[in-house]
């Protein structure tokens, strides 16, 4: 083989070994964990169905007129997020777990449109996620401003160039103290990037891994409270929040 031939080839032969490794660690997310499969199932509070490539967990009350869409975290397996999708389903949300290429959110930012026109007996809608889900949640809203009345960020924050202040939406930020990733100096830094009616839950003891099912997580802080309890004051102050919007008098 000629070495002309040989230095062409080698180009190529790096950059399929770059993707196949990129294929492999992105297609290796965490978790899910016991807790969350059991999620999974419907009961006589929450149907639990897959619509398209999304899960719906659908609050079997008379009448439900609010919608929330979870993007997962970045390299995390959207299953681990389904005890959230299901706790905030039973206090009378319908919730769209919506899971992404590769498990990372930024290849299909705009996924959320697909749920509000599949759905369109809601009348109200939130959008948000946890990590770089909730990046991309925030890039939805930067994008399609006026589609959703709703920002959910779990441990998260908007990127520098998707300032949302000038919105019409309401939002609200839930951090752990102890988040080694998203800490909690990064998300006092992104106040300037959020409206300013944005409401800021700070959970003591909380850190990164547990806004979601799916174990530990390298880098992040150790947390001094139990998942339980911060899964606990996640769905309430995020079915606070969704009952707020559902009543402020903006419609989608």
């Amino acid at each position: 083989m000629k070495k002309r031939t040989v230095l062409l080839i080698i180009p190529v032969i790096l950059i399929l070994a770059a993707l196949g490794g990129f294929t492999v660690w992105a297609n290796t997310p965490l978790g899910p964990m016991p807790e969350a499969l059991s999620a999974l199932v419907s009961d006589d509070q929450v149907q639990v169905e897959q619509q398209n490539d999304w899960w719906v967990f659908t609050p079997l009350t008379d009448e439900v007129s609010t919608g929330f869409i979870i993007y997962p975290g970045g390299r995390v397996d959207w299953r681990s997020y389904a005890p959230l999708a299901k706790a905030i389903a039973q206090r009378g949300t319908l919730v769209v777990l919506v899971p992404m290429p590769f498990n990372l959110a930024v290849f299909s930012p705009q996924k959320g449109i697909e749920v509000i026109r599949a759905n369109p007996q809601i009348r109200f809608w939130a959008i948000g996620g946890h990590s770089l889900g909730g990046a991309m949640a925030a890039n939805f809203v930067y994008q399609k401003p006026g589609l959703v009345q709703g920002l959910v960020l779990w441990a998260s924050y908007p990127a520098e160039n998707n300032s949302l202040k000038d919105l019409p939406v309401e939002a609200v930020s839930i951090y752990g103290s102890e988040d080694g990733l998203a800490t909690v100096d990064v998300i006092k830094a992104s106040r300037v990037l959020l409206p300013a009616a944005t409401r800021w839950v700070e959970i003591a003891g909380g850190n990164h891994a547990q806004f979601g099912w799916y174990g530990n997580q390298p880098g992040d802080g150790e947390a001094l409270i139990s998942r339980e309890d911060q899964q606990l004051i996640v769905v309430e102050e995020t079915a606070r929040f969704l009952g707020q919007i559902s009543v402020s008098g903006v419609e989608k």
